[in-house]
């Protein structure tokens, strides 16, 4: 069996969830993706939705049994050597469609071979095999450290030295009691805790270690938000600060999403968002669907939503032209992938 070695790794990533433009709801999901030759293998995927088995919302047990599983301590769960890589993010039943892979050792060197598409027990390499993908040739010894850095009692993946999933909470500071309901049930729903406060002096240290993020509504002043920043130094704790750009529930999901993912920009398919002059610029890392939605307040402040551009794009630069009416006035542009979402407001 002949592969040139490739490095493995891995690290905490974000399958980033939201309210979608046809009020559906994508769960958010922290998982540990797998690094091959420095690149996250998802990248691999162009139009992928998925997440791979070492998810941070599973129970420990079953973690570890994941692991465990990749390390060919226990047997392969489908037919002919197969492991799933990714799965459904919803679900994560076969049915739905996973990429497998075998994985063997040679020697002290595990392989992954023979990538495809899989919905049932058994894969057809021919009609549904990733022939571009693979094999990959890892060290044992490098492999081994690196799973079996996710068994230790930190979660620390020993890429970054974060815990995947950790302080997956945000505090939502504001005046309107009922649109912060309604968004507090939203990110619920996907999966992201979420608490309501005017302000933090009625919250102790500990209870302020719990939070990721901190999202602020507009009416907020910067009297209050100093307070809010004041707490939070004074307990030692560091948090990403969101300034709401519009009571729009969907809008300000994707606000908070961006904030909790904490990963490497280099690590993200969707790198940058600018939204001006009736167009958005976007800029990608790997081939990947974007869809990009507008949300624009009216005169009486009601709510319109627009699916402006639905495609796969390829790495680099790109520019997409916006219908006029779609962006007029107050208005505001949120870039969804699988795995990440930017939000801008838009420029006249």
């Amino acid at each position: 069996m002949s592969a040139a070695y490739t490095t493995f790794g891995l690290a905490p990533a974000v399958r980033a969830g939201g309210v979608l433009a046809d009020g559906g709801y994508q769960v958010h999901r922290d998982f540990v993706d797998f690094i091959v030759d420095g690149r996250p293998l998802l990248f691999e995927l162009s139009d992928l939705d998925a997440v791979s088995p070492l998810a941070s919302d599973i129970p420990p047990a079953l973690f570890t049994t994941q692991v465990r599983t990749l390390l060919l301590e226990a047997p392969a769960p489908l037919p002919g050597g197969r492991f799933v890589v990714y799965g459904c993010p919803e679900c994560a039943d076969l049915g739905c469609g996973a990429v497998t892979a075998v994985i063997a050792r040679d020697g002290d060197d595990y392989v992954w071979r023979d990538f495809a598409w899989q919905t049932d027990e058994h894969a057809d390499l021919e009609l549904n095999g990733y022939h571009g993908i693979g094999p990959f040739r890892f060290r044992g010894a490098e492999y081994r450290a690196a799973l079996a850095s996710l068994l230790d009692d930190t979660g620390d993946t020993g890429d970054t030295g974060e815990t995947v999933g950790t302080r997956r909470r945000v505090l939502l500071v504001g005046a309107r009691a009922a649109l912060l309901a309604k968004l507090a049930a939203a990110l619920r729903i996907i999966g992201v805790g979420a608490d309501i406060t005017h302000g933090t002096h009625a919250i102790s240290a500990d209870e302020l270690h719990a939070y990721g993020a901190v999202a602020f509504g507009r009416a907020v002043t910067q009297e209050e938000r100093a307070a809010v920043r004041r707490s939070f130094d004074r307990a030692g704790v560091e948090v990403v600060y969101v300034d709401g750009l519009a009571p729009i529930v969907p809008l300000l999901v994707a606000q908070i999403e961006h904030a909790l993912d904490r990963g490497p920009v280099e690590r993200r398919r969707l790198t940058r968002l600018v939204a001006a002059d009736g167009e958005a610029g976007i800029e990608v890392t790997s081939p990947c669907r974007v869809v990009l939605t507008a949300y624009r307040l009216d005169r009486l402040h009601r709510t319109h939503t627009h699916e402006v551009f639905d495609g796969v794009l390829e790495p680099g630069h790109h520019r997409v032209p916006l219908d006029a009416r779609a962006v007029k006035g107050e208005s505001f542009l949120v870039a969804r992938t699988s795995g990440s979402v930017l939000v801008e407001a838009m420029a006249h």
